[in-house]
């Protein structure tokens, strides 16, 4: 003992050692003792005087252990620290030892029993210090005893202790857990031993744990402690119940069993408080409680010390016994109250004991499990449906493995008529439903596909189709409103003869629902068939009912049948319902959008009683009124829902910031997605991918909560994708992104608006956007193209061949149809300002770059669009110089480490990118030296090609331009000569082919005019001035110029020099219909911006000069046949190419001719052809002459070292002469030049008309000088005469023009009425040979269809005389009929000129002259003679005449039939 020890039992008082051994001498003689006698005397004092308690903590001091509790942790394993000799430990035990077998001799009993009782009686000395009611220790207690716990482990070794009579004497004192958990963790005692000395010991550990579990630690060392006992004990209790015993006796089988009672015991407590109602004080400690074993399940999971397939024993228990816990709901209530245990509204502590327990299990275990329990067991329904919600939420295999159960179930159910099967594939089919499109397929879609089709589980047999018909009729006195509706409107399949059962059924699904009160009239008309929703309420289904109507009108144009039926046979409805939510008043636009549109449609088609759209009207104003005042009506509950979203995305972005796992951000995206549907309930239509969503520019979104809604998610998003690449990056961060994109996904009106306010905010906003909404912007297009199928394609607004010349659209994409939403909204991506290219460079190096580190490298491309990566490409080399040196992405091969997959460690590209101190350059340059994203310009679909790269360079406005002047010429010159010039075709390039790269910029320039962007907003659209043309153009002419220098200098072949005329004739190539005017209208269009094109381009290019031998010569063909098919179309006034064409052309002609041997002969052979085969060109030349001769005049000269004009040249000067002098000449008489009647009458023409003042009365003396020898002079005269007078009826110059060309025209006609000649002008399509066809190749196509309003404008104006003459004319008379059906069908077809609204008073009035010709006509036939005709040609007219005007028929019928001779064979 030491001295301390022996201290306190000496006397207290204070006495001096010589009283002592005065006091001590008095009593007793000194006695002189042996050295051994006196040993003996001072153990029998020690002995006497010894305190076993004491001695015990004294020995235990000396443990190496001495107050540490952190191996508590791994207790269960026995041994599991090595005791090592210690000297002073060794001698405190042995001398405890010897003191216990001492004081045993003395009293009689054993050693162990004396051991037991002397730590007991410290065990209670030390626990009962405290108030009795409190779980834990102190600290103070906690430390002694874990001191005494030491000497008793070495009483354990030495032999003299039991633990079990400890046990024993203990749990006659009301034990402590604490002390039970450390004698477990020193493994004095086992837990088997605990069990086996009493029955009772079950549900004293229950008692105690659920005590513990309800304690609420003040201390941060009690939570420690408390987690330590729990976790401790449970997971002894989980190696006892369910590891294999290698003993099979009885009480080795009694062991586990009471292990698993115990834990079994606590898992129903813990679901009884999670489904208990008590008040809020008791709930909150009832949470606690829960809470506090839910823990536990996650610490057992994760401990080491329990086998994997003990674990797996316990948690397929433990799920079972939560699935079968107080089976008390039938299967009615469950089809009744389903609808309020989803995921959303499931208590959390259950999903997340689900999600603990679920842990180790594969989605297909689990549900083969749970169809076992369903098969085997009464369930708890609540506890089966929340259990499938969470391993849907949480399982990202889920729909494809319950799509798979169900299926089983259903097939098991048809074949054997199980009932119970049926219920538990519509139990379990509802329950995912109710989760979302996102997690599964919406109610009314798996029952059509199950159902819907001959094909479905009930179509083998009419015994399945009654079972099937019977049980929905059994579950109709159960079923929700909205489940019996899917029923009725997407009833299952029944062949033609058994549709009588299927009647009965709808009559008593109907019957049900006006039972509910859910009258079958109330029903929308677009009745929500989803069944994921509650039912609901008319006024809200009405305003669904309204918005479909609305969508379906705006993408359509018109009413849609189900409201003109509701109109009328379901009219209570539409009164009641659909109209007030289509009237809400409201602020109207300015421009009338969709809704205002659809409102019109009605009220013009008598759906709106005048009364209720006054009021509507008045109520609107009132409203406005009330804007303009500062009077804003709150928006209820709005406030409420956007808070709870707000916090709900709060709490996601700390989820994602501390590495949450993904079961914990699926189950809060749930939550979000639960508040959406609340907040926006969905419209009533199918799954969101089967759909087009229709884009409108300028239309923000009537409902201010959606949009408040859509603002809060886009900054949730993207403050989530900050926070999460903080810590990691994208490849790294989990799905959370893509769920999200899904969440989305299942909320079509939100979607809607999501993507107006995209389509709004990119174009509008994007330059002002900052780093973190960019990324976050560019991320979520990221993942909606990742999407695929899930995703709805979308439709431009006034979509039309505009998107063809975007290069974001896919080659394999209509480009008037709809697109995928990540293109769609690339469009909205613009880059013809430096401020939109600065913006969408940012945009699209964020979204690749995403893309590229959130992607595997074989899927990448389902996670970069090409349009994204294709405008990239466009902007790098434009914006930064840097990046050209690398020679573009075409055409280079990339090591073999830096390709996709090859072994590259993670890029820097993103973490350039969320960088704030590296600039944008520089994660540019590092984006595009980086390996895979160079590798996918190996990929068709991510190669910018040429005509693409045009596009987008034509749209730049240079005025607003990040380029300068001559910044643009090099980027442009680099692009065209050392980036596409020399790539492959196959690669987007030219294949080193010049004229090929011409006929880019050809057919990109023309594009650029034909298809405008009309399908941005006004304020924000590319304005088709100030653009890069010039630039573009002059790049074309470099190429043209260098092309012309390489095929003059060839020696040999044909130049191939005509490609220009074959860009236009393959735009041109699809000849327009006569009625179609849009075709028209685009064929002048183009042929008007080609022409605009071709004036920029040397004279020279348009004719190619042919070698043969060493011969050259001019190749006038392809000019020639481009005059006749095309720029004829396009003339205005028609017949008459415009002065720059025809300068350019002729310019050409001389200008080629300088490149051949003998130019003057060259130049004489092309005009000769052309005046043969080209009159169009040739007339025009003729016109214009007065201008054209100082230009060609001055070209030969300076070509030819002032020869002559060539002989067809002068011919040209000769006419034009004539023509002036004709004019000029008081008589008119000089002597007609040898040249083509044609370009005589062009000059005469032209000369007459020029505005000279020439007397009416001399006229026709001048033109009677040119009937005797020059008639066809007159008669081309005549044709152009015609041709104004036409070009007067189709223009707004009144009916004064109108009279002047008529005069004219009479003047002419005068003179020919004679002879025939003149009637060739009117049978364009004659086949018969004739110097006048041509006039047919000169005029237009509508102006040789208007040819019989020229004939009878004139003919009616001829004097009685002329009148007869032109009668006895040849052909007259056919002529005349021919012209007037002709002019007939013009009139019934609506061909002929019309007014114009905007025009002069005096506008002569086309239809005058249809009055008019029939009465002329009628005269011409009185005077005809029977014999102007052959009977082929009357039967012909009477014909047309018969179905046109049959007043003709019969007057040609009566005055031209051969006489009738049979009365005079009578008579002889």
């Amino acid at each position: 003992m030491s001295l301390e020890a022996s201290s306190v039992l000496a006397p207290s008082q204070k006495t001096s050692l010589s009283s002592l051994l005065a006091s001590r001498a008095g009593k007793r003689p000194r006695e002189h003792l042996s050295g051994e006698e006196l040993q003996e005397a001072a153990i029998q004092l020690l002995n006497s005087n010894q305190n076993l308690s004491d001695l015990l903590l004294e020995v235990g001091q000396h443990s190496p252990k001495f107050g540490k509790v952190d191996h508590y942790w791994d207790s269960g394993e026995r041994d599991a620290f090595d005791h090592r000799p210690d000297p002073v430990q060794k001698t405190g035990a042995s001398f405890l030892l010897s003191e216990l077998k001492r004081q045993s001799q003395e009293l009689g009993v054993p050693v162990g029993v004396l051991s037991v009782k002397v730590v007991l009686e410290r065990v209670l000395e030390l626990t009962t210090e405290r108030d009795e009611d409190h779980v834990l220790l102190t600290s103070a207690q906690r430390a002694q005893l874990c001191v005494l716990l030491q000497s008793t482990r070495e009483l354990l070794s030495l032999g003299t202790f039991s633990p079990r009579l400890l046990w024993q004497e203990y749990w006659k004192a009301q034990p402590k857990l604490e002390v039970i958990y450390h004698l477990h963790a020193e493994n004095i005692l086992a837990l088997e031993d605990l069990f086996e000395s009493n029955d009772d010991v079950g549900s004293w550990l229950v008692k105690k744990f659920q005590a513990l579990c309800g304690l609420l630690p003040s201390q941060e060392e009690e939570e420690l402690t408390k987690q330590k006992i729990l976790s401790t004990v449970m997971c002894a209790l989980v190696r006892g119940g369910f590891e294999e015993a290698q003993d099979t006796a009885s009480s080795s089988r009694r062991f586990p069993q009471r292990c698993c009672s115990v834990l079994d015991n606590m898992l129903s407590w813990l679901l009884d408080s999670l489904s208990s109602s008590q008040g809020p004080q008791e709930q909150e400690e009832g949470k606690a409680a829960a809470m506090a074993w839910v823990g536990v399940f996650e610490a057992c999971v994760s401990h080491a010390s329990v086998l994997g397939q003990a674990l797996r024993r316990f948690s397929t228990r433990s799920l079972t016994h939560i699935l079968t816990h107080c089976p008390r709901l039938k299967v009615s209530d469950a089809i009744a109250m389903q609808n309020n245990w989803t995921f959303a509204k499931t208590n959390p502590l259950l999903t997340s004991l689900f999600c603990k327990l679920c842990v180790l299990f594969s989605m297909e275990e689990l549900l083969s499990h749970l169809q076992q329990v369903l098969e085997t067991h009464e369930v708890n329904w609540q506890h089966v449906l929340s259990c499938l919600s969470t391993l849907l939420v949480y399982h990202s295999d889920g729909q494809p493995c319950l799509k798979e159960m169900l299926s089983r179930l259903l097939s098991l159910a048809f074949e054997a008529y199980d009932l119970e099967s049926m219920i538990t594939a519509f139990l379990l089919a509802r329950q995912g439903a109710l989760e979302g499109s996102a997690l599964f397929p919406s109610y009314s879609d798996w029952f059509k596909l199950a159902f819907g089709g001959a094909s479905g589980y009930h179509g083998n047999s009419k015994k399945s189709l009654v079972f099937l018909l019977k049980f929905l009729s059994d579950l109709v006195p159960f079923d929700p409103p909205q489940y019996l509706k899917v029923h009725i409107l997407h009833p299952p399949y029944v062949p033609a003869k058994h549709r009588a059962l299927l009647q009965e059924y709808v009559s008593l699904a109907k019957t049900r629902l006006a039972d509910l009160k859910v009258s079958v009239e109330e029903m929308g008309l677009y009745e929500d068939v989803t069944g994921a929703a509650p039912t609901v309420q008319p006024q809200h289904q009405a305003q669904q009912d309204v918005e479909k109507a609305i969508s379906l009108f705006e993408s359509t144009g018109k009413i849609s049948a189900m409201v003109m039926e509701a109109s009328i046979f379901r009219r209570p409805y539409f009164l009641s319902r659909f109209l007030p939510a289509l009237l809400t008043p409201r602020v109207l636009p300015v421009k009338a959008d969709a809704r205002m549109n659809f409102i019109e449609a009605l009220r013009r088609a008598d759906k709106i009683p005048s009364a209720v759209y006054s009021s509507y009207t008045d109520s609107c104003h009132s409203e406005s009124q009330r804007q303009q005042c500062g009077v804003v009506r709150p928006l209820e509950g709005s406030e409420a829902v956007l808070a709870v979203l707000r916090s709900q995305l709060q709490e996601l972005r700390r989820l994602l910031s501390s590495g949450a796992n993904h079961g914990d951000v699926s189950a809060q995206l749930a939550r979000i997605s639960d508040t959406l549907s609340g907040a926006s309930p969905e419209p009533p239509e199918e799954a969101v991918g089967h759909h087009v969503i229709q884009l409108q520019t300028g239309t923000l979104c009537s409902n201010e909560l959606q949009t408040r809604l859509v603002n809060a998610l886009l900054r949730g998003f993207c403050q989530c994708l900050l926070d999460a690449s903080k810590a990691n990056p994208p490849n790294r961060q989990g799905t959370w992104a893509a769920q999200f994109v899904k969440l989305l996904l299942g909320h079509r009106r939100l979607l809607i608006s999501l993507l107006h306010r995209l389509w709004d905010l990119l174009p509008q906003q994007g330059p002002s956007l900052g780093a973190a909404h960019v990324l976050g912007l560019a991320a979520l297009l990221v993942q909606l193209h990742a999407a695929g199928p899930l995703c709805p394609m979308v439709q431009l607004p006034s979509s039309s061949p505009t998107t063809s010349s975007s290069p974001s659209s896919s080659s394999s994409l209509d480009p008037c149809g709809p697109l995928p939403v990540s293109e769609a909204l690339n469009a909205a991506l613009l880059s013809h300002t430096s401020d939109h290219m600065n913006f969408s460079l940012r945009f699209c190096v964020a979204a690749v770059s995403y893309g590229l580190c959130s992607s595997h490298p074989e899927g990448v491309q389902q996670c970069i669009p090409s349009g994204l990566y294709k405008k990239l490409v466009y902007l790098v080399p434009r914006l930064v110089a840097e990046a050209r040196a690398e020679g573009g992405c075409k055409g280079r091969g990339q090591p073999e480490h830096l390709q996709p997959g090859g072994g590259a460690e993670e890029p820097g590209v993103w973490s350039r990118l969320t960088d704030p101190t590296v600039t944008l350059t520089a994660s540019v340059l590092e984006l595009w030296r980086y390996g895979p994203f160079r590798s996918l310009q190996k990929l068709p679909a991510y190669q910018l090609s040429f005509p693409e790269w045009l596009a987008l360079e034509l749209r730049v406005q240079r005025s607003q331009d990040a380029l300068s002047d001559p910044q643009r010429q090099e980027y442009e010159q680099w692009a065209c000569e050392q980036l596409y010039l020399p790539t492959a075709l196959g690669q987007g390039g030219c294949g080193g082919d010049v004229q090929s790269a011409c006929t880019h910029i050809l057919n990109a320039v023309m594009d650029m005019s034909t298809r405008p962007q009309s399908w941005l907003s006004p304020d924000h659209s590319v304005p088709l001035t100030d653009t890069c043309l010039p630039d573009v153009l002059s790049r074309l002419q470099e190429m043209v110029c260098e092309l012309q220098m390489t095929l003059r200098f060839q020696s040999s072949g044909r130049a191939d020099g005509h490609f220009l005329f074959d860009v236009v004739a393959g735009r041109c190539s699809k000849s327009p219909d006569s009625q179609d005017l849009g075709s028209e209208l685009s064929l002048q269009q183009t042929l008007h911006t080609w022409n605009r094109v071709i004036l920029a381009l040397p004279a020279l290019s348009l004719i190619p000069v042919k070698t043969e031998g060493a011969k050259r010569s001019l190749e006038c063909q392809p000019l020639i046949e481009h005059v006749n098919l095309y720029q004829r179309k396009v003339c205005s006034p028609a017949g008459l190419l415009p002065y720059p064409l025809t300068a350019h052309f002729l310019r050409g002609i001389v200008g080629a001719s300088m490149c051949c041997e003998r130019p003057a002969a060259s130049i004489n052979r092309a005009v000769s052809q052309i005046s043969q085969q080209c009159p169009l060109l040739l007339a025009s030349a003729g016109h214009w002459w007065g201008h054209l001769s100082p230009v060609l005049g001055s070209q030969w000269n300076r070509g030819s070292d002032g020869d002559f004009l060539p002989e067809k040249l002068q011919q040209l000067a000769d006419c034009h002469s004539w023509a002036c002098r004709w004019v000029s000449s008081s008589t008119g008489q000089s002597e007609v030049p040898f040249a083509p009647a044609l370009l005589l009458a062009a000059c005469l023409h032209q000369q007459w008309t020029s505005g000279l003042d020439i007397s009416p009365r001399s006229s026709p003396e001048r033109l009677a000088q040119l009937q005797q020898h020059h008639r066809p002079v007159l008669v081309f005269l005549l044709f152009f005469c015609m041709s104004d007078l036409l070009t007067a009826y189709l223009g707004p110059q009144g009916a004064e023009s109108v009279k002047q060309a008529q005069q004219q025209c009479c003047d002419i006609l005068t003179l020919l009425v004679d002879s025939a000649d003149w009637l060739h002008l009117f049978h364009s399509q004659s086949t018969e040979q004739n110097q006048y066809q041509c006039a047919t190749i000169i005029s237009t196509e509508e102006n040789n269809r208007l040819m019989p309003l020229a004939f009878y404008s004139l003919v009616p104006s001829l004097d009685a005389a002329v009148l007869n003459s032109a009668v006895s004319a040849p052909r007259f008379l056919y002529t005349a009929v021919l012209s007037y059906c002709k002019l007939l069908q013009l009139f019934l077809d609506g061909e002929t000129p019309k007014p114009r609204p905007v025009s002069p008073p005096q506008q002569m009035d086309v239809s005058q002259v249809l009055s008019r010709a029939q009465q002329v006509l009628l005269k011409i036939i009185i005077l005809s003679s029977p014999g102007c005709l052959t009977h082929t040609q009357r039967t012909e007219l009477e014909e047309l005449c018969g179905e046109l005007d049959p007043e003709v028929a019969a007057t040609l019928s009566m005055q031209l039939s051969p006489p009738d001779l049979s009365q005079e064979m009578d008579f002889l």
